[in-house]
């Protein structure tokens, strides 16, 4: 099983910001420190090309952000203050995806232990996502696998409205989001399928609705490669998700969309989404535990 990881290319941080970057670390040397029997091969993420980017992203975007001259207005939309680190990382962090999706292509699953920057649209950034990883991953497997329907499942506890916006009225990616409706962004954008719950909800109504989204997503889709989101804020404890899932139920979420997967008999890309946690150790709990269901099939 290939994993990709961009970790090392961590940026600074001001003091008091509240960005859990440490988290893609603490995972990658977590699934480092697995046997050997798992089978996993941790490769780094190589950089995105600008021509990938351009793919999805408008060229004013990708090269007032790359040259450090994105205004001070879209460059707080991202949340993240502008650094060549940020570059680094968040080239890497996009190329981690295409690299699992052309990975996937050639045998059928690969992981990424960070991505799902769903709030990224075609000319800006929003919400700690710079480049929309799925988007531009969606077009390559496309392009160069000749998998012409794609479906994304995004089960992060925010709205994909990102990746909504950039495949609006494009029937070949279907967009399927599963997420808190009271949560961030507070405009949502139009998903092919919006599955909106009420904060407090927990693993018995999430599990039923997701099943129904799923059921739904790939009858209509009828997809030749999926993208999965998996984010670890719709768990109980995280800052910033508002919903009431256990760790269990998180797993039993996991284990339903990668079934849904290899039922349909279709190549999958896992990333992890977002995550939040109050206690970091549960946001990569929760991280590895979605990493080790993909792996463990």
């Amino acid at each position: 099983m290939h994993v990709f990881y961009s970790d090392p290319f961590e940026f600074p941080l001001p003091p008091g910001h509240t960005f859990p970057l440490g988290k893609y670390r603490l995972l990658r040397e977590r699934v480092a420190a697995w046997p050997a029997a798992t089978g996993v091969q941790l490769l780094l993420a190589p950089r995105a090309t600008r021509d990938e980017l351009l793919l999805v992203h408008t060229a004013a975007y990708v090269d007032a952000f790359v040259g450090g001259r994105l205004d001070a207005q879209h460059q707080a939309r991202i949340g993240l203050p502008w650094s060549e680190a940020l570059v680094e990382r968040s080239l890497r962090s996009c190329g981690a995806t295409l690299a699992a999706a052309r990975t996937a292509l050639a045998h059928g699953v690969a992981v990424y232990l960070a991505g799902g920057t769903h709030h990224a649209r075609a000319d800006r950034g929003a919400g700690y996502c710079v480049f929309n990883d799925c988007a531009v991953a969606a077009r390559i497997v496309q392009r160069e696998g000749g998998r012409e329907r794609v479906l994304v499942v995004d089960t992060d506890v925010h709205q994909g409205d990102g990746t909504a916006a950039i495949f609006a009225g494009d029937p070949s990616v279907f967009t399927f989001s599963i997420h808190g409706e009271q949560n961030f962004p507070a405009a949502k954008a139009a998903s092919d399928l919006d599955i909106a719950l009420p904060s407090g909800t927990g693993d018995d109504v999430y599990l039923q609705r997701l099943q129904q989204g799923l059921d739904a997503a790939f009858a209509a889709g009828a997809p030749q490669f999926v993208f999965f989101l998996s984010g670890a804020d719709p768990f109980a404890g995280d800052r910033l998700g508002r919903l009431s899932l256990s760790k269990a139920g998180l797993l039993a979420r996991d284990r339903r969309v990668v079934a849904a997967c290899r039922a349909h008999g279709v190549p999958f890309v896992t990333v992890m989404g977002g995550g939040y946690a109050r206690e970091i150790a549960d946001t990569v709990d929760v991280y590895e535990a979605t990493v080790r269901c993909v792996v463990d099939g």
